[in-house]
């Protein structure tokens, strides 16, 4: 890699396999790495839901477990792991980092789970429910099954320490721009295969109640075998990271220290600064929005549409295998519309193809709420197409999720990052640093805390969806007029004569 070969493909082979054939050595590892992590990554998504929903928790639990329990999580892993960081080398830290999660789950598919009754805090959780009122049933559910609690959070974590810290910051270390340019796009395909295969081992597993005996608890077969493939693929992902380090980065045609690193450092924002930048640059404040809207809207939509998911499939098996076919189905429709919209959808402009978006999630959250608020006005219309009005519920809100997610994935992201394309060097640093520090923590976390704070008021995640449904309009009708705002001035500034690019102040607005 020290000395980088202009890549000379083919049309087609430019689009499917822009990779030389030396760089095989490299580039097939890597890609089996991030399948690896990205197939646990759609795995225990899908099972921290499946326990938490299936059980007395239900989907009322999800936004306490986000806020109260991802969020502080999160911030704890980061000071441990930045004090890791200090003390073991990279590749130490890499397995250091991911050992304790593989532990955990092997661990609760043959301790935890196993003696759950007995590992209930029973006695915390009935005097929490004569304390609390009773939309804070979630929270104290949550503490209760604090093993279930542990189970999700950790999942959680899986996807922002081992999928975008570890991966990308080991794939970012030991990539050059000119290679990232044709092999990153790569990875997206094999972390929407491994959406495909990691669905279908999932529904394979879950539907293992069919062939045992009535006395054999099914789902505690069904998690044997989930979190025995997490370990695998978990070990697979060690294994081949090490291999990497051992006969990849001593190959000078592909690893250069000296060339990599004059990267400049991420700029590193606290949370006042980042307010403060937003501020501003109304530029970067409508970015800003647009990626906060996302986070609340799909969050909103989620949690209402588990619930209904979990009326309509109360087994664990059953819900188990719904949610893995969803993986499935969004795998493959991510795959078509990364095929035939994105790239065309951006050839007609920025603002189209950022509204897309939006626009999905308005048009099926619509849909989908209306047959949850007016279920039993639309009954007989519903009946003659021979569904139920819940079935109909959970159906509308597989497609808005299935749609919302392959939009993020093929749209979102891609015009997200070309809004920061013509900014100047400084506000491209500063503004994705105020985002990331902002937006991601807003995003997330806004949703559960405004479903928190309407339960706590009305009582159920059945009384406030009214509520939700007002709200996620009104949050889309914003990001949606952030975003044509933000059109206007993209295309301001791209028009701009490439000399000129220099000269404009982004902070003026």
């Amino acid at each position: 890699m020290a000395q980088d070969v202009k890549p000379e493909f083919s049309k087609w082979r430019a689009i499917f396999w822009p990779v030389h054939g030396y760089e095989l050595k490299k580039v097939l590892p890597m890609f089996l790495m991030f399948f690896f992590i990205s197939f646990n990554y759609t795995i225990l998504r899908d099972t921290k839901d499946t326990l938490v929903v299936t059980s007395k928790a239900g989907a009322e639990a999800i936004p306490f477990l986000k806020f109260w329990g991802t969020l502080p999580a999160a911030v704890i892993f980061m000071l441990i792991y930045s004090k890791m960081s200090n003390m073991l080398t990279k590749e130490n830290l890499f397995y250091a980092t991911i050992a304790p999660f593989l532990i955990f789950f092997g661990l609760f598919a043959t301790v935890f789970y196993p003696n759950r009754d007995a590992l209930q805090l029973d006695t915390l959780a009935n005097f929490l429910t004569t304390a609390l009122p009773e939309g804070a049933h979630g929270l104290v559910e949550s503490i209760r099954a604090w093993h279930y609690s542990v189970f999700y959070i950790l999942s959680e974590l899986w996807g922002s320490a081992v999928l975008s810290l570890l991966f990308w910051q080991f794939a970012n270390d030991i990539t050059k721009v000119s290679e990232a340019k044709r092999v990153y796009a790569l990875f997206a395909i094999g972390a929407n295969l491994a959406l495909i295969v990691s669905g279908e081992a999932i529904v394979r597993v879950s539907d293992i109640r069919r062939f045992l005996p009535p006395d054999v608890d099914a789902w505690q077969q069904t998690l044997n075998w989930l979190m025995g493939m997490i370990v695998v693929a978990g070990v697979g992902t060690v294994a081949v990271y090490a291999w990497i380090n051992r006969n990849v980065l001593t190959d000078a045609r592909f690893y250069s220290p000296a060339e990599l690193k004059a990267k400049k450092p991420k700029t590193k924002m606290s949370i006042g600064e980042s307010f403060m930048f937003l501020a501003r640059s109304p530029y970067i404040l409508c970015l800003a929005t647009i990626v906060i809207a996302y986070g609340i809207s799909i969050n909103l939509v989620e949690v209402t549409w588990k619930k209904q998911v979990g009326l309509q499939f109360p087994n664990a098996n059953d819900y188990s295998t719904f949610m893995g076919r969803f993986s499935q189905t969004t795998g493959i429709v991510t795959i078509l519309m990364s095929l035939f919209v994105g790239a065309n959808a951006i050839r007609k402009g920025w603002g189209f193809a950022a509204l897309i978006t939006p626009v999905v999630l308005l048009i099926t959250g619509a849909g989908f709420f209306s047959f949850i608020i007016w279920r039993d006005s639309l009954g007989a219309l519903i009946a003659s197409f021979g569904m139920t009005p819940l079935w109909m519920a959970v159906v509308f809100g597989w497609a808005q999720n299935v749609m919302s997610k392959s939009a993020k994935y093929t749209l979102f992201d891609p015009t997200k990052e070309m809004a920061y394309i013509p900014l100047d060097p400084e506000s491209k640093v500063k503004g994705k640093a105020a985002i990331d520090v902002v937006g991601a923590r807003l995003g997330k976390s806004g949703g559960s805390l405004i479903q928190q704070v309407l339960m706590l008021t009305c009582g159920s995640l059945a009384a406030i969806t009214p509520y939700i449904a007002v709200i996620l309009f009104a949050i889309i009708a914003v990001w949606i007029i952030a975003v044509l705002m933000l059109d206007k001035k993209f295309t301001a500034l791209t028009a701009v004569k490439p000399s000129e690019t220099t000269k404009v102040e982004i902070v003026s607005g």
